[in-house]
């Protein structure tokens, strides 16, 4: 029976991570997947693949678009297979990055799927490695997430489909309904209206983007809609249903009454499901579970019982809600790891949990809404600025959106900072820095941004808290 300190379900960005920082520390670790690739979710059917696609559709869109600036090209369309041949090269390159890692790290991998069986022993079965005893002193669950699906709803993977089918799709349907306007909705509509679908998304929430600050929301329906992206908010799917070989058709109820939407293709991205049936967990008396998630203690990530944590999306937090997000599982990883090993490491800050959103425009955003920080009793003072003042904006051609800073009225401290335009996923991390610092507007004001950028959002949203944005 082998012997381990760490024994790690899940190969993805939470346990990966987490596998290679115990190897780190000297911790004798063992990693398990039932995939034959590590990566997880993340890296083989998620955040890598998809931006590989958004990219693909940030090329095609230039490239048709060069004219504008006196660059001329003849003949330009999107290649499926072209795309998807890239888009596995992208992922190929990663997997074998993580592998080496695991080699360089001394971390043991094991393909099959396991089940705890005892107080830190698991059974492996199922896989290429053949049935295993494992023992560890810890074990760590980091088995991610799958899509979620609403009832009535049948996935035949070439007509009604996921995410998980749509990264490997060869064809652009000339009509897609994408069901749900979070991150990975609103993601795949961009992608295909700009590979040539009309998209219409459906939601049942009152905006776009629900998540997020408001004012992003309503930016993101006003850019979608100038890209000829139908939304359908405030809306419920009655019916889905495959009519021929080539059609979708569905029923939705909106506020102007029922309408039936038909296209070559139906997507359903209405969130994700812990991944926990089979672990054996439910034998264990003092760890607490509720529709399939794992509740953890946040300063600790260990479930009731001492020997056994868990980090991702299988997490379910006291009180609060739990980020789905990679990054999140990552950090996660780390401070678990890092308190097994007897450090006394910082546990994660759920409030500066940044949220990334690749769709053309892109949104990045961290800390509380508007909404959020008046609900909590602040009184809060608000700057914008847009992209259309930008002079970087303008040399792109990409003017739409804008940075908006929420800062406390009293100490103006930064609470939040949400921002909805080009590069926007890359520029939050500037704001994720100065909030971690507690910074204040004024602050923010006084940093010198280098000129032209588009980081000059952040300076003249700051300025803006006092009224006095310089280029507006």
């Amino acid at each position: 029976m082998a012997q381990y300190d760490l024994a790690i379900i899940g190969a993805g960005p939470g346990g990966y991570v987490a596998a290679i920082r115990a190897g780190q520390l000297g911790l004798k670790t063992v990693v398990i997947d039932r995939d034959e690739r590590v990566g997880g979710t993340c890296l083989l059917r998620g955040c890598i693949p998809t931006k590989c696609l958004l990219h693909a559709a940030d090329v095609l869109e230039e490239s048709q678009e060069g004219e504008k600036i006196g660059v001329h090209a003849e003949n330009v369309r999107i290649d499926m297979k072209g795309v998807n041949s890239y888009k596995d090269k992208v992922i190929a390159k990663n997997v074998k990055g993580i592998e080496f890692l695991f080699r360089k790290n001394k971390v043991d991998r094991l393909h099959g799927t396991a089940k705890i069986v005892g107080a830190g022993k698991l059974q492996v079965s199922g896989g290429k490695d053949g049935e295993q005893t494992i023992e560890a002193k810890n074990i760590i669950i980091a088995t991610g997430s799958a899509p979620r699906l609403i009832p009535g709803i049948r996935i035949d993977g070439r007509q009604i489909v996921t995410s998980d089918e749509l990264l490997r799709n060869e064809v652009v349907p000339k009509r897609l309904i994408v069901l749900g306007a979070g991150a990975v909705g609103v993601e795949f509509a961009s992608i295909y209206r700009r590979y040539g679908s009309e998209v219409t998304i459906v939601e049942m929430m009152p905006r776009l983007l629900p998540v997020e600050d408001e004012d992003i929301s309503a930016e993101m329906e006003k850019a979608l809609r100038r890209k000829g992206i139908r939304s359908l908010t405030g809306s419920k799917l009655e019916k889905v249903e495959v009519f021929n070989e080539v059609g979708v058709r569905a029923i939705v109820t909106t506020a102007k009454g029922t309408e039936t939407l038909e296209a070559e293709m139906f997507l359903c991205a209405v969130g994700r499901r812990p991944v926990t049936d089979g672990l054996g967990i439910e034998a264990f008396t003092n760890v607490k579970m509720e529709r399939g998630f794992i509740q953890i203690d946040p300063q600790t990530m260990q479930t009731g019982e001492p020997w056994l944590s868990a980090i991702g999306d299988v997490v379910m937090l006291p009180g609060r809600a739990h980020p789905q997000l990679a990054h999140v599982a990552s950090a996660e990883g780390i401070f678990a790891v890092e308190r097994i090993a007897g450090l006394k490491p910082h546990p994660v800050n759920y409030d500066l949990v940044p949220g990334a959103t690749y769709s053309d425009p892109e949104v990045g955003s961290v800390g509380l809404t508007e909404k959020q920080a008046k609900d909590k009793g602040y009184k809060v003072r608000v700057g914008t600025f847009p992209f259309s003042a930008n002079s970087k904006g303008m040399i792109l051609g990409a003017t739409e959106g804008l940075c908006k800073i929420v800062a406390d009225d009293k100490y103006d401290e930064v609470l939040g900072v949400h921002i909805i335009g080009p590069k926007a996923t890359e520029l939050i991390a500037e704001a994720c820095s100065l909030l971690r610092l507690e910074t204040t507007s004024e602050e923010m004001m006084h940093v010198m941004r280098a000129h032209p950028t588009l980081s000059e959002v952040m300076t003249e949203a700051a300025h803006a808290v006092r009224g006095k944005a310089i280029h507006i």
